[in-house]
């Protein structure tokens, strides 16, 4: 298996799971619509063209290690917006474009939210394409990923990332195994002690199960997004388990 090797470190991450009313809340790993949005985002494709970020959602395996556990902060918002200069009715987005704001909630008042990240974590992604010769191939996603048509954010938009996301490519047995011999972080938990092992996360199937980990458990997750209504659609199974690491530190610039 021919696989990525992603670093996500940032001041904030926020791995987002369905909000609850004006409350953002966070899981322990990045969601399977996260990173749909994230490589489309890199690729240049449009959130009209539902199509493409469909099928790069199908195509998509990864695991993910969490090798600096960090601290969970929430961010309480508030924007009035009756305010004078909230009257042109509009708001930046990331395009560099004016976009409308819409919806009769948005028209007056104070609006409050709370939104949850993680602080000062860093989790180590391995991931693939299947099948690997459909366009996007594994080459094009890592050269998008290093020059990006559009700026990168890891969840929310004010999560930006600390460096380069690419670490390496790495031939593996299983998403497991590339995780496992994936460099830690220079930053990660339990630096110097050989016994540690590490929380990670991998998709529930025969080639990423048999190189589990023996204390691993299963777990149902919502994470897909039907791209074409905009909204987050069907289940599925990850694993989850304490991963030891065969290899050593590396920083990520």
């Amino acid at each position: 298996m021919d696989t990525l090797i992603l670093r996500f470190d940032a001041p904030l991450i926020s791995f987002g799971a369905p909000i609850v009313d004006s409350h953002g809340v966070i899981q322990p790993y990045p969601a399977l619509s996260m990173m749909t949005g994230l490589i489309g985002n890199a690729l240049g494709i449009d959130h009209r063209e539902s199509d493409r970020l469909q099928r790069l959602q199908e195509r998509l395996r990864y695991a993910s290690r969490r090798d600096r556990k960090g601290r969970q902060i929430q961010d309480y918002q508030t924007v009035n917006l009756g305010a004078p200069y909230m009257d042109d009715d509009r708001a930046w987005t990331t395009r560099g474009t004016l976009e409308t704001r819409k919806g009769g909630s948005a028209s007056s008042g104070t609006h409050i939210r709370q939104r949850d990240y993680w602080a000062d974590a860093v989790h180590t992604v391995a991931l693939t394409l299947d099948p690997a010769d459909e366009a996007p191939t594994l080459d094009e996603v890592e050269a998008a990923l290093h020059h990006p048509a559009r700026p990168l954010f890891l969840g929310r938009k004010p999560c930006l990332p600390a460096g380069d996301l690419v670490v390496e490519r790495r031939a593996a047995s299983s998403l497991v195994d590339a995780l496992r011999h994936a460099p830690l972080h220079d930053r990660a938990d339990h630096q110097g002690d050989s016994d540690a092992t590490y929380p990670a996360w991998w998709p529930v199937d025969s080639a990423a199960d048999a190189s589990g980990t023996p204390n691993a458990t299963r777990r149902p997750v919502t994470d897909q997004r039907d791209w074409t209504n905009q909204i987050h659609v069907g289940q599925r199974w990850i694993a989850a388990g304490d991963l030891s690491v065969e290899s050593t530190p590396t920083s990520h610039d």
